[in-house]
């Protein structure tokens, strides 16, 4: 499979990373790969956990029914649960307000030896706030007094912030992986139809998702502009095509297993050489108890 095709690039156009996979298996044999394949990364994971040196960071942004839950669920399915956290940030809270736009993020930041997932991420405060200018006034900036004076500058600041946010993690021992999950507005308008059908999927469905399906055009905007200014070496975006939920899962899946399988310096740690020479006595006293 030829990954580099998703990975995106400053001036590629948002409208050309394709929302179908162009070279798709069934589905029956996506999920048999995308077992082989978390099972890799899970077994990274254990070995990355004693090494304790690197943390690694999955964050996952798409529109409502794009797939982040089940692609979360399904990718990390095999993780010892002492080596995965996720963090899913919703509208900020007034202590979450009362500090600077990142603070919430700093805080829950994966620990050396783990997988942090964020599930909508620090970049909500360059697309939802893009579409809906009027939430930033919330931060209660001093320089911004009305949504006039939000312009591009203020745009770009925040694209700078965000990367040097980034940088600062990489060259402190953080993977970072991005993923666009890439839908098309036709898939989207038949999983919420499927949500409205479905008795079991209805509590899933919110009036709100239709107000913010009629915006389409300005969160496509959004996304473009956030992606072509913060895709960078030590935190590349992927675009993933989000209408197959199966391949979806399976080039995450495999972007993040086979970026980690290279890192050869993360090794489980030496025993102690008196450890080893003691080995034997050291069975032998537990057998004889």
């Amino acid at each position: 499979m030829d990954l580099s095709i998703y990975k995106a690039t400053p001036s590629k156009p948002l409208a050309s990373y394709p929302t179908i996979p162009l070279k798709a298996v069934d589905e029956k044999t996506a999920k048999k790969a995308l077992k082989r394949s978390r099972k890799a990364l899970a077994a990274f994971q254990e070995k990355m956990y004693a090494h304790d040196k690197y943390a690694v960071l999955v964050c996952i942004q798409g529109m409502d029914t794009a797939g982040k839950d089940s692609l979360i669920r399904e990718v990390f399915e095999d993780f010892n649960v002492r080596g995965v956290k996720q963090h899913s940030f919703k509208t900020p809270t007034p202590k979450e307000l009362s500090h600077g736009y990142l603070w919430r993020h700093y805080i829950a930041l994966p620990s050396k030896g783990s997988f942090g997932i964020f599930n909508r991420t620090h970049y909500e405060n360059v697309l939802v706030t893009r579409v809906h200018p009027e939430y930033i006034l919330n931060e209660n900036l001093p320089t911004i007094s009305t949504v006039d004076d939000i312009d591009e500058d203020f745009w770009k600041m925040r694209f700078e912030q965000i990367n040097n946010f980034e940088k600062e993690l990489s060259q402190n021992g953080t993977v970072i992986f991005k993923f666009f999950l890439n839908l098309s507005k036709e898939e989207q308008k038949n999983r919420l139809l499927r949500r409205l059908e479905l008795p079991e999927k209805n509590w899933k469905f919110s009036p709100g998702d239709l107000k913010e399906r009629a915006l389409w055009p300005q969160y496509m905007n959004a996304y473009e502009q956030a992606i072509q200014h913060t895709t960078t070496d030590h935190a590349p975006w992927h675009i993933l095509p989000a209408d197959d939920k199966p391949m979806a899962r399976l080039i995450a899946c495999e972007i993040m297993r086979k970026q980690l399988e290279k890192m050869e310096d993360v090794q489980f740690p030496q025993l102690d050489p008196e450890v080893v020479a003691n080995l034997e006595t050291f069975k032998t006293i537990l057998k004889d108890e």
